[in-house]
């Protein structure tokens, strides 16, 4: 491969590097073999767990088990998200549905969500791990939008991504992306991030060890979705972009150019990013990496981490521990 068509290569637009890398929530749908095992093994034990033998409750209040019909009503505005995994969940258990909205729709207090009809026992038993579904992924639903929206407004290229920090998995991975935001990788298995853990493995110093990091993980470049470097000070940020631009360039494929290559700007004020993103312009290499924050970023001070020229800003605090959306059953 010429160095000519390395470059070319390199030089895919960001935005579509990105896509590839980062927004890979498409996947994540019923139609996925992968997904549906896991929803379904996720909502099995929820469900499993919460009714055991019986419902004591309804039992013992002797409650005739006719058919009958009920509302899930919004009590507050956001972005909504689980319908489809509700009711999924719902008619395999032989309870009718009337989908009012759709995943990822936004909602205004009093609205109805869901309409549903079944055995009053049923009705009862989904009910509380329905509005957990419902009300987790629509309030990381809404926290994404309403995250990504504060970002737009400093950088219409920044776009607001997931972490691994996700209990729910792939459930809350999809609710990121339901709200407008990037999944990031889905799971150890698809994309080679090197972190500091690794890194320190390899070499006492962390611009040494992010040359050796980027040498043997491009080998590998076809079985991964992007590789991505954790860096934390300038220095190792450059020898990081220094290593990706040296492979790149002697490629001899020009499909090798088509594995995004990005740094994971760890812990940085927005002054640190600021500059080093700076200086990647003024060496030429920004062309060959994407870039990301990462760390310390909180609703307070996303908007100034919008500014540095990220392509990416990563919170782990949306799936870890999210703000629930307001939403009700009323029989």
């Amino acid at each position: 491969m010429t160095q000519q068509a390395a470059q070319t290569a390199a030089y895919w637009p960001r935005r579509e590097r990105l896509r590839r890398a980062l927004f890979r929530g498409e996947s994540l749908h019923l139609g996925n073999r992968e997904y549906l095992n896991f929803a379904r093994a996720l909502l099995d034990e929820l469900l499993d767990s919460d009714v055991g033998p019986g419902d004591l409750t309804v039992a013992a209040l002797q409650l005739a088990d006719e058919h009958a019909g009920a509302k899930i009503l919004a009590k507050e505005a956001g972005v909504i998200a689980g319908l489809a995994e509700f009711c999924w969940l719902l008619n395999r258990d032989d309870v009718e549905v009337k989908v009012c909205k759709q995943d990822g729709e936004a909602i205004e207090a009093g609205e109805v969500i869901l309409e549903i009809e079944g055995r009053r026992s049923d009705l009862l038993a989904h009910e509380r791990v329905g509005l957990n579904l419902l009300q987790r992924l629509s309030g990381i639903a809404t926290a994404t939008r309403r995250l990504q929206e504060l970002v737009h407004r400093r950088n219409a290229e920044a776009h607001v991504v997931a972490t691994r920090k996700t209990p729910w998995g792939l459930l809350d991975k999809r609710a990121v992306h339901l709200g407008g935001g990037g999944t990031h990788r889905l799971g150890l298995w698809d994309a080679i991030l090197v972190k500091n853990n690794h890194l320190a493995l390899l070499a006492n110093r962390e611009e040494e060890a992010v040359r050796i990091a980027v040498e043997r993980a491009w080998p590998a470049r076809k079985s991964a979705a992007f590789i991505e470097l954790e860096v934390r000070s300038e220095p190792a940020a450059l020898q990081a972009a220094q290593a990706f631009r040296r492979v790149q360039e002697s490629s001899q494929e020009e499909s090798d150019g088509h594995c995004p290559c990005l740094l994971l700007l760890d812990n940085m004020s927005p002054g640190q990013m600021s500059a080093i993103i700076a200086e990647l312009r003024a060496q030429r290499l920004l062309d060959h990496v994407l870039t990301e924050a990462s760390g310390k970023i909180s609703d307070n001070n996303i908007e100034e981490y919008a500014t540095c020229g990220v392509d990416a800003i990563s919170m782990g605090a949306l799936t870890h521990s999210p703000r629930a959306l307001d939403l009700c059953e009323r029989l």
